[in-house]
């Protein structure tokens, strides 16, 4: 099993921010669904016959702008649109942590707020409404199962976050079923995709989101992520690129599961709710330790302390951040919860608080 240092083809932070991952081979892949819902478009069926030059820039694609007042940051990325009444795609990375988005569709140049459908956290996809969007023009998916190593791609995006007209670049599809474990440095978050198309097409930051196209222009995949770097002394730029995206089988899917409002442990339907703190590992103690406080949230009125466990939500035992990230995921704004910690000195503490409105996560 071979390893492979990748980073974010992502959104491009400003100042950038570039995650750091790690990639090796595993099989396994979802399979679609059967039942469309109409304003998510079917993937067509694709055709044997496969021209050999590269397809070029094609309608639908969203740059995406976001704001995250809680650490001071912008950031960009890419979206796909999936419906003319603004029904976007992306990356679920490009929009975590945002307290405002926008998105500008390049076919019309129009730039819109953008509210949040739903997200899947593991699968790293999100569905975005543009407010006040109408007969935007959509891109056409075809299924991913038809993809070949050594096809030719296209990979089109936001690149560097600069707006304006999504940057093309090609390659060729490299390998298949693909599994990137994707590491945030800024919170020490880590997720692992499987399943993935691996190309040698050079996405940068900013493209994450963007659509990987097929020689007729057909939507393929997800651009999600890109390698460190492989290129040797001497070699030309780019050489020994590599660049992951998600079939588009698999992005539908979850697209679907959202627009029909199905929640489950992984999707995450409408606002969300946010508690206040900032958690990590309580080493061999069970528990989320509480790192930082946010001011001006539910945590800081009900006076939760730094350096506290929190080891109950609701009626469910947390053992880690992980379990509170889930069982806080599962909540909305305005939800009223019953919270329990631990205090450095060993007391146990218990209060009931009302949940806020938060970033997606």
């Amino acid at each position: 099993m071979r390893e492979h240092p990748v980073r974010r083809g992502a959104r491009t932070a400003i100042p950038l921010l570039l995650a750091v991952l790690t990639a090796f081979l595993v099989p396994g892949c979802r399979v679609m669904e059967t039942s469309e819902p109409p304003d998510v478009p079917p993937a067509a069926t694709a055709s044997h016959t496969k021209p050999a030059k590269p397809s070029g820039r094609r309608p639908g694609v969203v740059n995406i702008e976001t704001e995250q007042t809680l650490n001071g940051t912008r950031a960009a990325g890419t979206g796909i649109v999936l419906s003319p009444a603004g029904l976007v795609l992306t990356n679920n990375h490009v929009i975590q942590g945002a307290t405002e988005i926008k998105g500008t569709d390049t076919d019309n140049r129009r730039t819109y707020t953008a509210q949040v459908v739903g997200y899947d956290r593991t699968g790293d996809i999100a569905v975005l409404s543009l407010s006040g969007a109408s007969r935007l023009k959509a891109a056409v998916f075809t299924a991913a199962a038809s993809v070949a190593v050594g096809d030719t791609v296209t990979a089109v995006g936001n690149a560097g976050g600069k707006g304006g007209t999504p940057a093309v670049v090609t390659g060729k599809v490299t390998a298949l079923e693909q599994t990137v474990t994707a590491r945030d440095d800024s919170n020490g978050t880590s997720e692992r995709l499987t399943g993935l198309i691996e190309t040698s097409a050079p996405i940068k930051p900013g493209d994450s989101g963007g659509p990987l196209l097929d020689s007729t222009g057909k939507v393929i995949g997800i651009n999600t992520a890109a390698s460190a770097g492989f290129a040797v002394k001497g070699a030309e730029p780019d050489k020994d690129h590599r660049g992951y995206a998600i079939p588009s089988d698999r992005a539908l899917e979850i697209a679907r599961q959202i627009q029909r409002g199905e929640a489950s442990s992984t999707v995450h339907i409408g606002r969300t709710a946010m508690l206040g703190v900032k958690v990590r590992s309580n080493g061999r103690s069970p528990g989320a330790l509480v790192a930082e406080i946010v001011p001006g949230t539910p945590a800081a009125a009900a006076g939760i302390p730094v350096g506290a466990a929190i080891v109950t939500f609701g009626q469910d035992a947390v053992d880690s951040p992980s379990t509170l990230t889930a069982l806080m995921l599962a909540r909305h704004p305005g939800d009223s919860v019953r919270i329990e910690w631990t205090t450095r000195q060993g007391a146990r503490l218990a209060t009931a608080l009302r949940l806020a409105e938060g970033p997606p996560q």
